[in-house]
C-alpha cells in the first residue's frame, strides 16, 4: 500500500464556497459599465461557475443582443477587477462544509482545491475565509498549462498535495468536475447545492449528496474501494 495519504479534492465555486452573489454582482457591474441592463441574480446562478466571459456571452445570447467580440476582453477585465477588489464579499462556505473538512482531516485525508478560478483569486478567497491552511495544494486555472476538464489538472493537484492518486475522491458541482474526475479514473461526488444548468444526477457522478453532512470518511473510503477493488 502507498505510504502517501488519501486525498479529497474540492472544486471551489459552487462546491465548497457559495460565491454566486459576488460573481453576479461583478457581472452586473460589467454590464452597467458597457450600457447593458443588469440581470436578475437568480437567472444567472446556474452559470456563476462558468466565469465572466461565459456569463457575459449568456446574457447577450439570452437577450438576443449582438456582442462585439472586440469588446469582450475589456468587459472581462472590468469583471475580474471588480470581483478581485470585492473578495470575499458575501461569499461563505456552504453549510456543513467546515465540519466535513474537520472529519476528513481527522481521518487522515489530505485536502486540496482544483478550480478553474484564477490562482490568485482562489488563494485570496480561501485566505479571507480562514480556509487556506486546510489545503495541501490549491491549483487554479492558471497554475498549469491545462485546466479542467483536462484530467491532468486534477492528477497534478493530487501530486502537489503529496497524496495518493489511487486513493482520491473529487468533490464538485458541475459537468466540468464530473468529466474531469471520470477522465482521471477518480470517483466523484456531486453536490446538489452548486451551479449547474442540469441536475447533477444527470451527469452520472459516483454519488450525489444534498448536504455536506453526508460527506464522511466512510463514504470516501467506500467510493475508493469501489474504484480500485481494494
Amino acid at each position: 500500500m502507498s505510504e502517501r495519504p488519501p486525498a479529497i479534492v474540492f472544486d471551489l465555486d459552487g462546491t465548497l464556497v457559495d460565491t454566486a452573489a459576488d460573481l453576479v454582482a461583478s457581472l452586473n457591474h460589467t454590464l452597467a459599465e458597457h450600457g447593458v441592463d443588469p440581470v436578475e441574480p437568480h437567472l444567472m446562478r446556474a452559470y456563476a461557475g462558468l466565469g465572466g466571459k461565459a456569463m457575459i456571452e449568456r446574457v447577450h445570447a439570452a437577450r438576443k443582443m449582438p456582442l462585439d467580440a472586440g469588446r469582450v476582453p475589456a468587459m472581462i477585465e472590468v469583471f475580474l477587477r471588480h470581483y478581485d477588489e470585492s473578495i470575499p464579499g458575501l461569499s461563505l462556505p456552504y453549510d456543513g462544509a467546515l465540519a466535513a473538512l474537520d472529519r476528513l482531516e481527522a481521518a487522515g485525508y489530505r485536502l486540496a482545491i482544483c478550480t478553474n478560478k484564477p490562482q490568485g483569486m482562489s488563494e485570496r478567497l480561501l485566505a479571507s475565509l480562514g480556509l487556506a491552511r486546510r489545503f495541501a495544494a490549491v491549483c487554479g486555472a492558471d497554475r498549469f498549462a491545462f485546466r479542467k476538464p483536462d484530467p491532468r489538472h486534477l492528477t497534478e493537484t493530487i501530486a502537489l498535495a503529496g497524496a495518493d492518486p489511487e486513493r482520491a475522491v473529487m468533490i464538485g458541482d458541475s459537468r466540468n468536475d464530473v468529466t474531469t474526475a471520470k477522465a482521471a479514473g477518480i470517483p466523484v461526488i456531486a453536490v446538489e447545492h452548486g451551479y449547474s444548468d442540469v441536475h447533477v444526477r444527470e451527469l452520472e457522478p459516483s454519488r450525489v449528496i444534498g448536504h455536506f453532512d453526508e460527506l464522511t470518511p466512510a463514504l470516501a473510503a467506500e467510493l475508493i474501494r469501489a474504484t480500485t477493488g481494494a
